[in-house]
């Protein structure tokens, strides 16, 4: 087993021999710029964390590492596009560097190049690792689509608002981890509850960076707190806050998330007070847990050594206490 930084490390090297640009280079330079752009690699990590933990050497995952970041950079690409953003990792969205049209198309080579990256594989590992991404990948599509729906509606549930986290975001935590698994050829039974354990990080590694986005500190969060708020995003925070206010503050709560108000540093505070008082931000820490603890619970099926299994607690107690 490696350290987390070892395994970026291992992996960015691997990276860049993939994303020279080829011709024709206005298709080929926005998907090297967009992986070129850095970010947390927190996926192809675990697939090469989760091959060495059922012993089939991270090595033979790099390119199922590979095509898990390569598609959720693609992801990425589509989102700006769609969000009309103008920097990604503070830099600028390929759309906006170059534009919408080679946005689009980037972004479906890349899908395509994610996929390429299978038939380095036996056929029978092709199979299992094309059978997850294809599941995956539209999971992904409908948990942005729900997001989008989200936007414009006033009634969203928090078992509809986890559901849209879970395949945003979750799932592909989930199939980073079972598609190292798939490549170590560990058991089906493993194979499910590795996924499993992932999946459950995911979801609580997404309600972190909702809790985060209000109350991370500025000094280290990367970007701008508040920006849920001031964009009305009706995150956890927010419908669990809905949940235990009274009605008077409920409507008061639903005008501050519609309206478009030009102190946004004022808007920020009022939200995060309605946060606090409300109890909607312990309840949120206290969702954060759970999820974590469902993942820890996992553990305990999967069939390798204690020190493995400590490894993966640790790993998951670090992605809940970070503060970026």
């Amino acid at each position: 087993m490696l350290s987390i930084e070892k395994y970026q490390q291992e992996f960015i090297q691997f990276l860049e021999h993939y994303s020279a640009v080829k011709e024709p280079k206005n298709l080929y330079e926005p998907i090297s710029y967009i992986l070129d752009l850095g970010g947390k690699r927190l996926r192809p990590v675990l697939t090469l964390m989760t091959a060495d933990i059922f012993n089939g050497g991270y090595k033979k995952s790099l390119n199922a590492a590979l095509s898990i970041e390569v598609f959720h950079n693609f992801s990425l690409v589509h989102d700006d596009i769609m969000d009309d953003a103008p920097l990604r990792r503070g830099q600028t969205t390929v759309h906006e560097k170059w534009d919408v049209n080679t946005g689009i198309l980037s972004g479906d080579a890349m899908l395509i190049m994610a996929y390429q990256l299978f038939e380095n594989y036996e056929a029978h590992i092709f199979q299992d690792l094309a059978k997850l991404f294809s599941k995956t990948a539209l999971e992904v599509c409908e948990g942005q689509q729900y997001d989008v729906d989200f936007e414009t509606r006033n009634d969203v549930t928090i078992p509809e608002y986890l559901k849209m986290i879970e395949y945003k975001t979750a799932v592909l935590v989930g199939a980073a981890m079972k598609m190292g698994a798939i490549v170590a050829e560990a058991s089906k039974a493993d194979q499910e509850n590795i996924y499993e354990f992932g999946r459950n990080l995911g979801i609580a590694f997404q309600l972190q960076d909702d809790y985060l986005d209000a109350f991370g500190d500025p000094k280290t969060f990367g970007k701008q707190v508040g920006g849920d708020i001031i964009e009305n995003k009706k995150t956890y925070l927010y419908l669990k806050a809905l949940e235990f206010l009274n009605q008077s503050d409920q409507e008061s709560l639903i005008e501050l998330f519609s309206s478009d108000i030009k102190d946004v540093n004022a808007k920020i505070e009022l939200a995060k007070e309605y946060f606090v008082n409300s109890g909607s931000a312990n309840a949120t820490k206290e969702a954060i847990q759970l999820y974590t603890n469902e993942a820890f619970s996992v553990l305990e099926s999967l069939n390798i050594s204690e020190d493995k299994k400590e490894l993966l607690r640790t790993f998951g107690n670090g992605l809940m206490n970070r503060t970026v």
